[in-house]
This record gives C-alpha cells, sequence and structure tokens, in this order.
C-alpha cells in the first residue's frame, strides 16, 4: 500500500467524501489552498499510479474517483503493517487496550 503526502491525503478525502467522481479543477477549487491546476493534474497523475484513482477518460474534462472507500483503504494499510510484525496478537491487545469504551462496545458487537 503506497503512503500519500499530505496534498495526497487531501485530495483522497475530497474524492472520498464526493457522491460523484471530480474533475482536476472541481477538486482544486474545494481544496482550501491556493494550488494551480496542474499541480492537482500531477498529484491526481500520481494517485492513479498508486492504484488509488480512477481516471474517466470518456469525457473532458477528464473526472476522477476514488479505486477504494475510505474505510477499504484504511482496512489495507492495517493488514499491511499487521503483516509486518511477528506478533500480531500482541500489536491487536495493545490496539484494543488503547480504544473508548464506545469503541470496544463495537468490538463486542461486531465480533459477538
Amino acid at each position: 500500500m503506497a503512503s500519500l503526502g499530505e496534498l495526497e491525503r487531501s485530495v483522497m478525502t475530497l474524492l472520498w467524501e464526493s457522491e460523484q467522481p471530480l474533475s482536476a479543477n472541481e477538486v482544486c477549487e474545494q481544496l482550501d489552498e491556493d494550488l494551480a491546476v496542474t499541480t492537482v493534474l500531477t498529484v491526481l497523475a500520481r494517485l492513479e499510479k498508486k492504484g488509488m484513482v480512477l481516471r474517466a477518460r470518456s469525457s473532458r474534462p477528464h473526472r476522477y474517483a476514488a479505486v477504494a472507500s475510505r474505510e477499504e483503504h484504511t482496512v489495507e494499510m492495517l493488514n499491511e503493517v499487521l503483516g509486518t510484525v511477528p506478533d500480531r496478537e500482541a500489536v491487536l491487545a495493545r490496539f484494543i487496550g488503547s480504544v473508548s469504551e464506545s469503541e470496544a462496545a463495537a468490538l463486542r458487537r461486531i465480533l459477538g
């Protein structure tokens, strides 16, 4: 799983929250930063190369959408991290020990 820079995370957040694919101009307009559209296009191209964004080439301007939901992306990252440690159970135990009571209750419901 590719790591994301700050601007890439901002762009992905917009794509995850959007109900429809966005053009580079729309992404640029929605970001709270003063960026050139060419910069946003570069970021979108990098995200596409990382396999996180799908570009619809059937229309002009091209439109971009997230390949997976934020939740699916997070699960992939967690699985990747867990795959790098020799004792997954210890990591999971520490994680569970750090969650709030409401999160623990949610975990019990999910597992129960």
